[in-house]
Parts: structure tokens; C-alpha cells; sequence
């Protein structure tokens, strides 16, 4: 049986200058997003590797950190570190010990509920943070080199929704994406939810993620949600919040500075993999994907979660990405905002793109003239760019993401 091929990641470049700048490194993201793997690839030959799901490696750390530090060669890669907290404060004696020796200790973590807070608490000024998620689209394209088709836009949204993002899923095709899916759920719940994040009612908490899913691209009403599950309205927030510190989900803030009372203020709910929205909605078949109720908010959360993939793989955090709802429904569905400058996207299921599609970000820039308004983007399924007014033109995916690098 062959070995499953290495994908190279994007985010590799900035793992690597930050390994020569920092003490410490860390990698966190959600569970099967190749945290481990990448880590092995790139410094497999000169940091020794221990993982804490080893039981008798937690055990032995927890026990006496100290010895257990000493007993390690000097480079070292922590795998989940979550689970031995304890131990951060030994590295972070030995890093001071020989602060400019970069890139000594490298971390994975697969999920934030305390990790980041530890992390930034003890290692502050030595450690270097980076987010890594599951397979990007160029990763994707990466991937399916080799595929004698030449896969469209809409080939590139189908293969997310309906097989995932997970490199394991992506790289296998012999697994069965919703029993990969089922257990992979109950893996998150059982050992990250149950475990560190202490949720008792495992069961509603599954329901209010299936009760976002079938939200996603939609605004976030905590009332509604709260009064469908039963539970308080702060019980909802913490679910949420768990769900975004493990790199589930993704709320993406409104646009309200300076705009007066007219502006919606709350955020948006969208998924960092596309795929568990459509097993968490039962959506199967490219006939579903394309002629169901979420159609239009699958390929809206698509486009969100590849954008917000392109800022973390750059080492960047998302929050110069918003979105814009007025009182009297104008819709703006992302602003990415940078040195005050701001670029409005319309995200569109369609594959003919035309000019009415524009009259929202020409509506915007009319309406708020004294903010910065760059020329706007269309994201579409069609694969060509097309300049649709002035102000607007329509591009492929990709092409927006290539300008977000540069």
C-alpha cells in the first residue's frame, strides 16, 4: 500500500521564518488539520518528537516536568501540548537560559480553550503563533495535480463541500466522508468539549452546532437559538465561543465604526470547513448542493473560510475582514479592510456574472462617500475576470485570494 503523499502547506514559509526568529513556535488549529504532520515534515530530522496523547508522556510530564525536560535532546517538537500546561514554565527557564537559540521548542495544540492563554501568558516575547486549518484551495489544486480534468470553480466548491477539507479525507478517497465526519464529531466532543472545556449537556451542545450549521452566512441571533435549544442565552455564548476557540467556527464582526445607528451590528456565523456544514445539514449530492436552501449560503461560506485560510497561512490574523448590513437592507458581504483602505466583495452563486450583481458595492460607495472605497470584487463560479461596472469587477476565487497575498 502506498504511504499517503505529503502535500506541501502554505503557511511553511512563515513556520520556518518564525523558527528562525523565535525561541518557540506553536501551531494550533483544529483537530485533523496536519498540525502534526507538518511539523514532522519540516523538523523531523532535528527535534526529537513526543506527543502528550502518549499517556506515560503526560504522566511523566505532569509528574516532574523538570526531570522530564532534561531527559529531552535540546530541539524538541510538544505534541498537544494542551494536555501538560505545567510544563511551560520549565521551557520557559531553559529558553531563558539561551534566549537567542531560535526555533528549540515547537508546539502543537488542537485546540485555544486555555492553550493560547497559557502559551502568550508564560512564553510572552519567546513563542510565535500560527493558526493552521485544513487544506486551502491551493492546497486542494496541490492535491489534485495530477487529475487528468482540469477542475472548474464549480468542481473546486463541489470537491469542498461534499468531500471536505481534512487532508485525510482529501488524500483517501477510499474513506466514507460522513462516517469520517460522524467520528470525527464524536472524537471533538468526547475529547476537547467533554474533556477541557467541561460541557456537561454533550447533546444539546451537539444540536446548537447543528442549529449554526444550518445558520451559516446568516447573522448570529443568540435569542433565537437560545430559545430553540432551551438553554440560557450565556450558555449559547460559551458553546459559540468554544466553537471559535477551536477553529470550528468563524464569526465574522459587522462594520459599524463610524457609520451612525443604522448599521446591524451583530456578526455573522460561518464555518472554517464547508464540508461539516453540509454533514451537519444532510446535504449529499451535488443535485442537493446546487438546488437546496443553503446553495447560496454554502458557496457564501466557502469563499469566507478560504479567505479567512489565506490570512492565517500568511501568519495574519482575520480581523480586517467584515461584513455590512444596513437598517434598509443593503448588504455588503465582506470588507476587507486595510490601512484604512476598503475593498467590498459581493459573493454570488452563479456562474454569468453580470452588472446588476454590482449595484450593491455601487449602492455602498454612494451612500458612504467619506469612507475609502477601493474598486470591488464579484466572486462568482465563473473562472474568467470581467469588469462589470467602473467600480466592479468580477473574478475567480483564486484571483482574489492571489491579491489578498500580495
Amino acid at each position: 500500500m502506498n504511504a499517503t503523499p505529503y502535500i506541501p502547506r502554505e503557511i511553511e514559509d512563515v513556520l520556518l521564518r518564525s523558527s528562525k526568529t523565535f525561541p518557540a513556535v506553536a501551531v494550533t488549529g483544529p483537530r485533523q488539520a496536519g498540525k502534526t504532520t507538518l511539523l514532522q515534515h519540516l523538523f523531523g530530522n532535528s527535534h526529537q518528537f513526543v506527543s502528550f496523547d502518549d499517556p506515560l508522556n503526560r504522566e511523566r510530564a505532569s509528574t516532574d516536568p523538570r526531570l522530564f525536560l532534561e531527559s529531552l535532546r535540546e530541539q524538541v517538537i510538544f505534541d498537544e501540548i494542551q494536555y501538560v500546561p505545567q510544563l511551560l514554565s520549565y521551557i520557559k527557564i531553559a529558553i531563558d537560559s539561551r534566549r537567542h537559540e531560535y526555533g528549540r521548542y515547537l508546539f502543537t495544540g488542537s485546540q485555544q480553550f486555555h492553550l493560547i492563554k497559557d502559551l502568550g501568558d508564560t512564553l510572552a516575547g519567546r513563542i510565535a503563533l500560527l493558526n493552521l486549518l485544513p487544506f486551502s484551495l491551493s492546497e486542494l489544486q496541490t492535491a489534485f495535480a495530477d487529475s487528468s480534468m482540469k477542475m472548474r470553480s464549480k468542481d473546486w466548491f463541489v470537491q469542498a463541500c461534499l468531500r471536505g477539507t481534512f487532508p485525510e479525507i482529501v488524500l483517501q478517497p477510499e474513506l466514507d466522508t460522513r462516517l469520517w465526519y460522524g467520528s470525527y464529531l464524536q472524537t471533538y466532543l468526547e475529547r476537547d468539549v467533554r474533556t477541557l472545556a467541561n460541557v456537561g449537556d454533550l447533546r444539546s451542545f451537539q444540536q446548537c452546532l447543528r442549529l449554526l450549521a444550518a445558520r451559516c452566512a446568516q447573522i448570529l441571533n443568540l435569542s433565537e437559538i437560545s430559545n430553540e435549544l432551551g438553554v440560557a442565552v450565556n450558555t449559547v455564548k460559551r458553546w459559540i465561543s468554544i466553537l471559535q476557540a477551536s477553529h470550528i467556527l468563524f464569526l465574522l464582526p459587522a462594520y459599524y465604526r463610524n457609520l451612525g445607528k443604522r448599521i446591524v451590528k451583530s456578526p455573522k456565523i460561518y464555518f472554517l470547513d464547508v464540508g461539516l456544514v453540509c454533514y451537519l445539514t444532510g446535504v449529499q449530492t451535488e443535485e442537493h448542493l446546487f438546488h437546496g436552501p443553503l446553495a447560496g449560503p454554502l458557496f457564501e461560506n466557502f469563499v469566507i473560510q478560504e479567505v479567512v485560510k489565506c490570512y492565517f497561512n500568511q501568519g495574519r490574523r482575520a480581523d480586517h475582514l467584515f461584513y455590512l448590513r444596513t437598517s434598509n437592507r443593503l448588504e455588503v458581504d465582506l470588507l476587507i479592510e486595510e490601512h484604512q483602505h476598503i475593498w467590498p466583495v459581493e459573493i454570488k452563486l452563479s456562474s454569468t456574472p453580470n452588472v446588476g450583481m454590482a449595484k450593491t458595492i455601487e449602492r455602498f460607495k454612494n451612500l458612504f462617500p467619506k469612507l475609502d472605497i477601493r474598486p470591488g470584487y464579484l466572486v462568482s463560479l465563473s473562472d474568467e475576470r470581467t469588469p462589470l461596472t467602473q467600480n466592479v469587477t468580477s473574478v475567480p476565487l483564486p484571483a482574489l485570494l492571489q491579491m489578498i497575498k500580495d
